[in-house]
């Protein structure tokens, strides 16, 4: 089936297009005998507009990291809709999502994910490989992606040979990478010492100060107040969403 045209809009303008925008979505996991094992989301409502800064806060069990897996195209609503930059994903084949969410979507996770063997602009071109972006095009992009983190003076190195900090920088070139309209991070300075992880958040900020819609999943309060809007959720539903500056 053929995708939906998507949203035109430059992929970090600040244009207040809706980037992300489930209505009424619920999830629900069964156990093997098909009867409800648990209720992870009950309805939500939600809209992220182009440019924003977004908080996911709440308690183990409150449903944030199911909401992030739907909101990223990892896992798909049992009931409702979910547009992101103006396509109905839930209409997509998994063929069709898979690639969607490559284009879409830059993840950032608590743990780094590189391949060891690679160097790190090797890293960060792998999205581009399952693009089927030419291998001299998917190197001069990530190197421009690693210079954007603070990495080019790196350039050949491995994962290995990185602090840290360093590779968390070379997973954000990678979610960069691909210039995709929303960046997520997933408790992205977890793995990370104090002084360290204040390194990356101020890096995000900046990326966001250029324009990237970012959503990120927190539990810390300090992290959180970095961001302009902070959704905590609570069973599933969303407890309040508020903007914080």
């Amino acid at each position: 089936m053929p995708m939906p045209a998507a949203t035109a809009q430059a992929p970090n303008a600040r244009t207040g297009q809706p980037v992300a925008e489930l209505r009424g979505v619920t999830k629900t996991y069964y156990k093997p005998d098909g009867s409800v094992m648990v209720e992870a989301l009950r309805g939500i409502d939600l809209v992220v507009n182009a440019g924003e800064y977004v908080a996911i806060m709440g308690a183990s069990g409150s449903g944030k990291s199911t909401l992030m897996n739907v909101l990223g195209c990892l896992d798909r609503p049992t009931t409702g809709e979910y547009l992101l930059d103006g396509v109905p994903s839930t209409q997509l084949s998994d063929e069709e999502l898979s690639r969607f969410r490559g284009e879409k979507i830059g993840f950032v996770f608590q743990a780094f994910n590189l391949i060891p063997q690679l160097t790190i602009e090797e890293n960060v071109s792998v999205p581009l490989f399952y693009q089927d972006v030419p291998r001299r095009e998917r190197i001069e992009r990530s190197i421009e992606s690693l210079k954007t983190v603070g990495l080019g003076d790196r350039l050949g190195h491995r994962p290995r040979e990185l602090s840290g900090g360093q590779q968390q920088r070379v997973a954000i070139a990678r979610a960069l990478v691909t210039n995709p309209v929303v960046l997520m991070a997933d408790e992205p300075t977890g793995n990370l010492d104090s002084k360290t992880g204040l390194a990356i958040l101020e890096l995000i900020d900046r990326l966001h100060s250029e324009g990237m819609t970012i959503l990120m999943v927190t539990h810390d309060d300090h992290v959180a107040e970095r961001c302009e809007r902070v959704v905590r959720l609570h069973d599933g539903r969303i407890e309040s969403d508020e903007r914080v500056r």
